[in-house]
């Protein structure tokens, strides 16, 4: 896929959250999450950090593990602040050309910026609907997106490793080949697309 079409994607994803996020009152904090161990304030905690992450890794500085220390979620500006910030720095001049340090990969933590900024998409995707399943809210995507997201979430490897503490997705569940590409992100990366009635 050219670097620009991923790139379009990715900020469709990335505003998207933005636009649910914006939603979250403060006496929401404390919602479950279909990331079982983390309320709907640690999730948005997450989410902003990982902004911040990425976008230090597009700019040379990855492996600045400060940069990746989670804080406290208090304000929603703080978490669209963070999105503006990964945005702007995946749109510089360069980037494409650039290895992403992502030092919370592991054993490999180097990886390509296509790749990297793959990685960023999916995640959003997921934490998205995360997030609006969360508020009770519908979640939907484009279908160009939708089908960029299905390809990643499809690549990501399953197995023991996903049974491991902090492991990024659970274990993928079984989805149709019918189903709809969204049902099939969320089922490949370990989601039950019927939370909280499962």
């Amino acid at each position: 896929m050219p670097f620009n079409e991923l790139l379009a994607r990715h900020r469709a994803v990335v505003q998207d959250s933005v636009t649910i996020v914006s939603k979250v009152q403060a006496d929401d904090l404390g919602r479950p999450t279909p990331c079982a161990e983390w309320t709907l304030g640690d999730l948005l905690a997450h989410m902003t950090v990982q902004h911040r992450g990425f976008a230090a890794a597009a700019r040379g500085r990855g492996s600045d593990l400060a940069t990746w220390q989670v804080q406290p979620f208090d304000r929603v500006a703080d978490y669209a602040d963070a999105a503006e910030d990964v945005l702007t720095a995946f749109a510089e001049p360069g980037v494409p050309d650039r290895v992403f340090e992502l030092p919370e990969f592991q054993p490999v933590s180097r990886f390509p910026a296509a790749m990297a900024i793959g990685f960023h998409l999916i995640d959003y995707v997921v934490h998205g609907w995360d997030v609006a399943r969360s508020l009770g809210l519908d979640y939907q995507l484009p279908p160009d997106v939708a089908a960029t997201a299905l390809r990643i979430a499809l690549a990501v490897p399953d197995g023991d490793g996903r049974l491991e503490p902090g492991a990024a997705f659970a274990p993928a569940l079984a989805a149709g080949e019918d189903a709809d590409p969204l049902h099939r992100i969320l089922t490949a990366l370990g989601r039950s697309p019927e939370w909280p009635r499962s």
